[in-house]
């Protein structure tokens, strides 16, 4: 758990140094999509001699490929060109919020009680400290779009965990999180080579090589390992603790190695919204439902 929390909250960092150069966001994300899903599936396909998907499992592995990789993790990515990296991460930790107002108002499978209705009200009012913070400072072109670009990347993930918890396929969690980092590579890459102006390889410096490198070794595989370990040994209450660890690792190191704004303003307001998170979180196990907490960059 220690492992995820804090490698995943600086993996917003190093998303942050890849994509404040001349690399755009979708080639950068499809880049390393590739790389750690290639070290997955080809670890189980030749050293654990496990078959290729069926259909019936690929169509499920796209389907989580499109709401996980491509739309959360891809739009968070392009979020970081023009938000800071402490709130594209505070953001994505809001998903419980959503996803216990999708399941209320379109699935009416879902009772908000009082410690709900207390958690939603923390994280607006801590979520409000922090865009109070923002609001007098000077915001480069787009923050907006960024903003915006990030809450329908914590959407897209809420919908991909509803989509799980409600069509479970017998796979083994990381081969299956291999195949859909290639699948979502895949369609990155034919994004940025439609929508956006990639670059040639050549042209991509040293220190965004290392960034990538980062990622890919611990961002994409380690903290998936990690990950997904944790919530098999762990008590659920324990190992999605991580969720509410991130935006704060990422907040700080952010302000070490980028040098983004960090106030005590900044700071309470991210741990309002956290507890906002955890109160949510915390009605719905008392309940006896689970949800997965949220993984990051």
């Amino acid at each position: 758990m220690a492992t995820t929390s804090i490698l995943w909250g600086t993996t917003w960092v190093a998303s942050k140094i890849a994509v404040s150069e001349n690399l755009p966001p979708f080639q950068m994300a499809s880049m390393r999509q590739f790389a750690g899903g290639s070290c997955f599936v080809v670890f189980f396909m030749l050293y654990k001699k496990l078959p290729l998907p069926t259909l019936k499992q690929f169509s499920w592995l796209l389907v989580l490929a499109l709401l996980m990789f491509v739309f959360a993790n891809g739009l968070s990515t392009w979020s970081l060109k023009y938000i800071p990296t402490g709130l594209s991460a505070l953001i994505g930790a809001l998903y419980p919020f959503s996803v216990v107002i999708i399941e209320r108002f379109y699935f009416k499978s879902r009772n908000i009680n009082l410690l709900t209705f207390i958690g939603l009200l923390l994280g607006i009012a801590g979520i409000g400290i922090v865009f109070y913070e923002n609001l007098f400072q000077h915001h480069p072109e787009g923050f907006m779009f960024g903003v915006v670009l990030s809450v329908f990347a914590m959407l897209s993930w809420s919908i991909g965990t509803m989509f799980i918890a409600r069509n479970k396929i017998d796979m083994n969690p990381y081969y299956a999180t291999g195949w859909q980092m290639l699948i979502s590579s895949a369609i990155l890459f034919i994004i940025s080579q439609t929508a956006q102006t990639s670059i040639p390889l050549q042209q991509v410096s040293l220190r965004i090589w290392l960034a990538i490198a980062y990622l890919v070794a611990f961002g994409s595989i380690i903290s998936f390992v990690a990950f997904i370990y944790s919530m098999k040994k762990l008590p659920a209450a324990i190992s999605s603790l991580y969720a509410y660890i991130n935006p704060l690792v990422a907040m700080v190191a952010a302000f070490i190695v980028v040098n983004e704004k960090l106030t005590m303003n900044i700071l309470w307001g991210a741990l309002v919204t956290l507890a906002g998170v955890f109160l949510v979180n915390y009605s719905i196990k008392r309940n006896s439902e689970e949800v997965i907490a949220e993984p990051e960059q």
